[in-house]
């Protein structure tokens, strides 16, 4: 199998093209996929050190009437005009510090040296789209968003979490209510001497008199903020849980180090190598109640693990149960330095991502018997054992292993559910197949090709579809067979076979995060 080249900058489509359709689509399926990713490398003489880091490439595709229509455009955010203007890298992103020009005077190095201390961010907003109100935004993990149009792609506003509320860095994984809510939260940065985790919802601005409030973030409220456990290295966390009546957020011992942050610039490094993972450590679980947004009573803990995915999370039986994609440790992000890339060796060795289930016991633990299990759910094996008097060790179930990039039915989030879709990653960072999981009968179902690599299984309900896999799951796929060109895969979702692919006449790029806006009726 031919290696895929991470290291080489993307053409963008901007201009509509016609897919090559073999299959049927199905007659209901009709809207925009929206996906996410980087797709340029090096910019002049300049490269960057880390694949995440690549300038923002968006994609998307549009299924209308049996059609399939495909356009790409780079998002063209400061940051890429900057680097273009300068024809080198001059923002730096997590894993890449850009440098002035060794021509520049001292008073512009010193100028630049400044403005790395407490970082000014970057706007290359290259992770997944996220929705607020009416508007859509491209977003990685800094304080700023950039407006898209999901029509045309084309750039709009800069948006600065900062104007409304205190944060620096805020999850480009947000959840969604039935009514149009979205659900997200930020770490606050030693603001008046506090570094704390902020969870806030902006409440949906297409119905009534606000239709036109623009931008949605202006009716942002906080629900809660949870502090940090340590004041100057806040956890990393790149998404969290939500049921109907609580939130999941995960406090693990994998953090940023805000002095060694501040001095990188200075010291030559990136600020991704601010980031340590304390094996010894316990991985903290923050169970809050929605409604009065306050940590429930018992303290929840684990052994130290890395988490980037929530799988979903739902209650049954006084227990919230909830889903993640852990890690034993941080050689995931190693992995996508564009040097080890390269090598794409069997030599780069990650740990296998762990699909886990943990169980949260609700009930007091008053007259419970240090050392008992307070797992009382017949269909897992995930434990919380009592310590000491409101404290409990969750051990979790592991589901399976290998996966990463997990969907469901998002109209079963918060809710009792059975089936993930997944990509399976082997020892190498690129996917060859994906996959549908039964949490139940732990069954697996794949779908793979030869010299294929899928991305992100984006699954679509059907319009009052019958049962949890009823519609069908979209997974967009690089193809390195000599003369073939890359195709959006159309699966249908209860039997993960194909129903429909569409060949598109432009180079597809590996992208990360996706998001699928229905046409409205």
């Amino acid at each position: 199998m031919m290696a895929y080249d991470y290291t080489k900058n993307r053409e963008e489509r901007p201009d509509p093209v016609k897919a090559d359709l073999k299959g049927n689509l199905p007659s209901w399926l009709q809207g925009t996929l929206l996906r996410n990713g980087p797709g340029i490398f090096s910019v002049g003489d300049t490269t960057y050190n880390h694949w995440f880091d690549g300038m923002a490439l968006m994609h998307s595709f549009t299924f209308e009437d049996g059609e399939v229509i495909y356009r790409s455009r780079y998002l063209r955010g400061d940051t890429y005009k900057d680097n273009m203007a300068a024809k080198r890298i001059v923002v730096s992103e997590m894993g890449t510090m850009a440098y002035p020009d060794p021509g520049k005077n001292v008073i512009s190095r010193v100028i630049t040296f400044l403005n790395h201390t407490v970082p000014d961010f970057t706007d290359n907003c290259g992770n997944n789209f996220i929705r607020y109100g009416k508007d859509y935004y491209a977003t990685s993990e800094t304080n700023y968003i950039r407006k898209v149009d999901p029509a045309t792609l084309e750039t709009q506003d800069k948006v600065d979490y900062l104007k409304y509320l205190a944060v620096n860095l805020v999850t480009s994984h947000p959840h969604y209510d039935k009514d149009g809510t979205a659900y997200n939260m930020g770490t606050s940065i030693a603001e008046k001497g506090k570094t704390k985790y902020t969870l806030f919802k902006v409440p949906d601005t297409t119905a009534g008199d606000k239709a036109n409030a623009s931008p949605a973030l202006k009716n942002l409220e906080v629900i809660c903020t949870v502090p940090c456990r340590s004041l100057l290295s806040p956890s990393y966390y790149h998404s969290f849980g939500m049921t109907d009546n609580y939130f999941i957020f995960i406090e693990q011992p994998f953090k940023l180090d805000i002095l060694k942050m501040a001095t990188a610039y200075m010291r030559g490094v990136n600020w991704a190598s601010c980031m340590k993972f304390c094996p010894e450590e316990n991985t903290l679980i923050h169970l809050i109640d929605r409604k009065t947004g306050k940590a429930v009573g018992i303290k929840y803990y684990t052994e130290a693990m890395i988490v980037y995915h929530h799988v979903n999370a739902f209650e049954e039986d006084g227990h919230v149960i909830f889903d993640v994609i852990a890690y034993e440790d941080p050689s995931l992000y190693n992995m996508f330095y564009l040097n080890v890339l390269k090598e794409q060796s069997k030599t780069s060795v990650m740990s296998v991502p762990k699909c886990k289930r943990f169980a949260l016991p609700v009930q007091t633990d008053k007259g419970i018997d240090v050392g008992d299990d307070m797992v009382k759910l017949q269909y897992t094996t995930a434990s919380a054992v009592k310590e000491k008097e409101g404290k409990l060790l969750c051990q979790p179930e592991v589901l399976c292993d290998g996966v990463e990039l997990p969907r469901i039915n998002y109209d079963f989030n918060g809710k009792k559910y059975r089936f993930v879709y997944m990509t399976c990653v082997a020892m190498s960072a690129v996917a060859t197949k994906i996959m549908k999981f039964d949490t139940e009968t732990k069954e697996r179902t794949e779908w793979r090709e030869e010299n294929c690599w899928p991305s992100e299984p984006v699954f679509i309900p059907r319009p009052n579809g019958e049962g949890e896999d009823d519609g069908v799951v979209l997974t967009t796929v690089i193809n390195s067979n000599p003369g073939e060109s890359g195709f959006i895969l159309v699966l249908d979702a209860k039997s993960f076979k194909e129903v429909a692919r569409a060949y598109v006449n432009a180079e597809l790029h590996k992208d990360m995060h996706g998001y699928f806006i229905p046409k409205e009726e």
